[in-house]
């Protein structure tokens, strides 16, 4: 008897190399109010065409076959930029109202917090991820080609004030542009209780642009905060199946991880299943391909055939993201398309 067949027995998402998927990403939408220079061109992309995208009704259902009947215990709503859809607090509510409640969170720019932090926390969300790579204005706008750095944190402080915690700060690091801010940008994240995540950049830009000698890596991160501060690892059953390695910052109580998806791949443990904004099914970031929940959701399909469908989908899953692998091609969705 092999590992998967107990799991495969309580109608888990279970691959063919025994990991289960418990965690769920929903991408909202693949638009975006920024134009981050390692995400997207200056114009923007060819949206998705609306009819292609899940509505609220689907998104719910979707999301409701995978805790029910899947095993699914966290929903992370990504997008594009999640709070960007108009029906996002909707969506939360009923999400949030699922027995067993699923942990509910979700990943933004942050700039709709000031507006949507309060009425987010009453729908039942329970904390966010917020981008922010730079602590400098100038350097925002010319990262993301547009002057909303104080959007950003005022929508960071709005998530925090409205219980939405820990609040989590994602930063991406890029060569010559913002790699001298490890420290300046620990230290900000400290002072207000933020809890901070350096993110390796990928290959996922829209203009395939990704070069590895221009990707700033774990190893050198943590190298430049080891030298303004005092880190211990927390170890390999703190971090569990979480993407991200941490430290303690001088005793603690702070904390800062490092995802090192590049050169620390952390495949072996990973516990993810993802969903587009138009109802594909990805079982990774970097896969080039996808299993079509949409159409048997608009043909009429029973919940528990949907169901099953997923978990065809998820034991096809690969063994690992394949990046160091001179074959690596790079997926041709980019991430405002995949969902973080």
């Amino acid at each position: 008897m092999t590992t998967v067949e107990p799991a495969a027995r309580t109608g888990a998402l279970v691959d063919g190399f025994g990991r289960v998927a418990t965690d769920l990403r929903v991408s909202l939408t693949d638009r975006c109010n920024l134009r981050c220079t390692y995400c997207m061109p200056e114009e923007g992309l060819d949206w998705l065409p609306k009819p292609d995208l899940l509505t609220d009704e689907e998104i719910v259902r979707l999301v409701d076959i995978a805790v029910t009947r899947l095993g699914v215990t966290e929903v992370r709503f990504t997008g594009g930029e999640p709070l960007m859809r108009r029906g996002f607090v909707g969506i939360v509510e009923q999400v949030a109202a699922l027995e067993p409640r699923p942990k509910l969170s979700v990943t933004t720019n942050g700039l709709g917090l000031v507006k949507l932090a309060a009425p987010l926390k009453a729908a039942g969300l329970d904390r966010v991820n917020v981008s922010l790579d730079t602590l400098d204005p100038e350097r925002f706008r010319t990262l993301t080609r547009r002057d909303r750095h104080h959007d950003v944190v005022a929508g960071m402080a709005a998530a925090a004030d409205a219980g939405l915690t820990p609040v989590k700060v994602n930063a991406v690091l890029m060569r010559g542009v913002n790699d001298d801010e490890a420290p300046a940008l620990l230290a900000w994240c400290l002072e207000r209780g933020y809890e901070l995540r350096f993110i390796e950049q990928m290959p996922l830009d829209a203009q395939h642009g990704w070069s590895r000698d221009k990707m700033v890596t774990a190893e050198e991160i943590l190298r430049d905060l080891a030298a303004a501060f005092r880190l211990e690892p927390e170890g390999s059953d703190a971090r569990g199946s979480a993407p991200a390695e941490r430290w303690l910052v001088d005793g603690g109580p702070g904390r800062v991880g490092v995802i090192g998806t590049v050169t620390r791949p952390f495949c072996g443990a990973c516990d993810r299943t993802r969903l587009t904004a138009d109802g594909q099914i990805r079982n990774c970031l970097f896969a080039r391909e996808e299993s079509d929940l949409r159409a048997a959701l608009r043909g009429g399909a029973a919940d528990e055939e949907i169901a099953d469908r997923w978990r065809a989908a998820m034991a096809t899953k690969k063994a690992g993201a394949g990046i160091d692998d001179p074959t690596f091609l790079q997926p041709v969705r980019p991430m405002s398309a995949i969902g973080g």
